[in-house]
């Protein structure tokens, strides 16, 4: 990513993350800070590693010839799910449930900034890395803990994924067509939502550390970080009105939906009274303009089914790209083409904007990369390694906390860390 200034750093330059979590939540989060210049160190069970090392398929074959350190934790090789999390990490392996392999691990938390974890509430202290078990160590430490419905509550000992949150925070009750059965949205969206949250709580308590030179414990249940995003459906529920599943259409704006076209959809979002007017101009549908069902936006909420025929009718005339050319190029009116994954990642708006890119992988050759969308005009950000093979860089850790060769033999024999292979 470009920036003006010559001497410009990333933001988070300097700054040390132990990531102890595993999956999605955790992970996205301590990426996010990846991104910003940390050094973002992920501690791994041995043989095992991250669970999300095993998310898939598809998984890709390491290149034969590889022989440096480190190695593909699924016997199928490396999964590309693991590769968006965790680009710009490093890997080592220490058990846990060693007491060499903890102290190892309190080695590395003494020259820490930041500790995220993401087990299940009571986990962290009884393997003695609770917030307060570090915080002896490092007391201007930022220690984050994540678990699914935080760590009060009559459900705080539940276990939960995304798929449960989704439910329990209402998402999947919005969400599918209109009278149909609840649906999941398609990406695993509350742990992104908590992952967010994470960051910028970590980024907001380094901030603050700044100027008190106190550390802080952030603790975030995945439950209430999704329900924030409720916003409008929030709106409803607060005054007593019913939140129901609308396939794409809005609870509170028209016309804002995906339309069928004649080979796939268009997104049409010219909800309000100009944008309207234009758009009826511009499908030489000015008739609809001085109809009374559509006379407002509130009429055409309370009449977007009649709506949706009329539109409907119409954009199945034409492709969606003669539509997109013509009302949103010709008109500049806020419409657009409902792409699959494949084509979001590979257009000319995603290749103008250097989104994805490819990185060199030191087993795989190189693997793509999506960038994050943070441009500073006197900083720099994006990432600069490849996601990393399990334990790659154990030994490098190791040494540069001061342990020697004698030494690293010794954890190996404790059972502390894996043996060569």
């Amino acid at each position: 990513m470009g920036t003006n200034d010559d001497a410009a750093e990333k933001i988070l330059d300097g700054i040390t993350v132990v990531d102890l979590t595993t999956f999605v939540t955790g992970g996205f989060a301590t990426l996010m800070l990846a991104n910003q210049g940390a050094e973002v160190i992920k501690v791994e069970r041995p043989e095992l590693g991250d669970d999300n090392r095993h998310s898939g398929p598809p998984f890709v074959e390491p290149n034969e010839e590889y022989d440096g350190p480190g190695r593909t934790a699924d016997a199928n090789g490396e999964s590309p799910y693991f590769w968006t999390i965790n680009y710009d990490k490093l890997s080592v392996e220490f058990n846990l449930k060693t007491d060499s392999g903890l102290e190892a691990l309190y080695d590395l938390v003494e020259e820490a900034d930041v500790v995220v974890e993401n087990f299940r509430p009571g986990t962290a202290e009884r393997l003695g890395i609770g917030y307060d078990d570090l915080r002896e160590l490092n007391d201007d430490l930022v220690y984050c803990s994540i678990s699914a419905f935080g760590e009060t509550g009559p459900w705080s000992s539940r276990p939960g994924y995304d798929l449960l949150v989704q439910g329990t925070s209402g998402i999947m009750s919005v969400t599918g067509p209109e009278g149909g059965d609840p649906v999941k949205v398609g990406l695993p969206q509350t742990d992104l939502i908590t992952a967010m949250w994470a960051a910028f709580g970590i980024v907001g308590s380094l901030f603050r550390r700044e100027l008190t030179g106190d550390g802080d414990r952030i603790e975030i249940g995945m439950h209430d970080a999704a329900l924030p995003w409720l916003t409008k459906q929030a709106g409803k529920a607060f005054v007593g009105e019913e939140t129901t599943r609308m396939g794409t259409k809005d609870p509170v704006l028209s016309p804002y939906q995906a339309y069928p076209t004649a080979d796939g959809y268009l997104n049409v979002g010219c909800a309000n009274q100009k944008l309207w007017s234009e758009l009826c101009e511009a499908i030489d549908r000015p008739d609809l303009i001085d109809d009374e069902r559509f006379a407002s936006n509130p009429d055409r909420v309370a009449n977007m089914d009649e709506l949706e025929e009329e539109l409907s009718a119409v954009f199945r005339e034409r492709p969606t790209e003669e539509w997109v050319d013509l009302l949103a190029e010709d008109h500049g009116l806020p419409v657009g083409p409902v792409y699959d994954v494949a084509t979001a990642l590979d257009n000319e708006q995603t290749e103008a904007r250097d989104v994805i890119r490819e990185i060199e992988h030191p087993a795989l050759g190189t693997v793509p990369v999506i960038e994050h969308p943070l441009n500073y005009e006197h900083a720099t950000a994006g990432f600069d390694e490849a996601p990393p093979l399990l334990g790659e860089d154990t030994e490098a850790i190791l040494d540069g906390l001061g342990y020697d060769a004698e030494d690293i033999d010794r954890l190996r024999e404790e059972g502390a860390i894996p043996d060569d292979e």
